[in-house]
């Protein structure tokens, strides 16, 4: 079966920071089924032109004036049950050590991360188109590195598509943007309290029926991987 995934991530820069503003690095992922892309898009399109958007839709842009239409996105992507689901890998900065694990390279610590979240859940006999909101990165191969490390341990499945494309490019991408948003800014506690980002944060978790918080990696709909990196069970 083909399958595609759309990735974005909130925080990127956290572990070289001098001056943090947050605690976690989130990078989130929207995966769905190939043959289901155009009628996800449609329906997408045809959200946005109801409300009256113009442009991106994303997270920094949740408002008072626009939060009927990011409820309503949230609604599309609970009707669509298990056909559309959310993933995201948190790391906590406080866990990390860029000079014993990653060379002393934020960027390569980044992308270890990327590969965390997205192989954990690439199953055998599917093939995977990746697409990853642009970067601009110090080494141009790191997406080329990334699928060939997925490919090489995922030998039964096949990475056939790994690139970047601008967000405003996809909606799809802007969908995982606003869930990744969300995430980050919860764990973070990065909400103003009363505001729309709240207000679309609670209407996340009256479908979760719970708090955004670590789930179990069986929790297929809306996945949250706060990963250990202290070791233990």
């Amino acid at each position: 079966m083909d399958f595609e995934i759309y990735c974005d991530e909130s925080y990127p820069d956290l572990f070289a920071s001098s001056n943090p503003r947050g605690r976690y690095l989130v990078i989130g992922s929207v995966w769905l089924q190939s043959s289901n892309r155009d009628i996800f898009k449609r329906e997408l399109h045809d959200l946005r032109d109801r409300h009256h958007m113009g442009g991106e839709f994303k997270w920094q842009k949740v408002s008072p004036s626009k939060i009927d239409f990011y409820k309503d996105l949230v609604n599309w992507f609970w009707c669509h049950g298990q056909s559309i689901r959310f993933r995201c890998i948190a790391v906590d900065r406080h866990e990390i050590d860029l000079i014993k694990y990653h060379q002393n390279d934020q960027e390569l610590g980044f992308y270890k991360f990327y590969y965390q979240m997205l192989h954990h859940f690439i199953l055998d006999f599917n093939r995977y188109s990746i697409f990853c909101d642009y970067k601009s990165n110090r080494r141009r191969d790191r997406l080329h590195t990334l699928k060939q490390s997925l490919s090489k341990t995922n030998l039964s499945s096949e990475i056939s598509n790994l690139q970047a494309i601008r967000s405003r490019e996809s909606v799809l991408m802007q969908l995982s943007d606003v869930f990744t948003g969300a995430v980050a800014a919860k764990l973070n506690e990065k909400i103003e309290v009363p505001s729309s980002k709240r207000e679309l944060v609670k209407s996340i978790e009256e479908h979760l029926g719970r708090e955004i918080r670590h789930t179990r990696r069986d929790e297929n709909k809306f996945n949250v991987f706060v990963i250990n990196l202290q070791g233990g069970w």
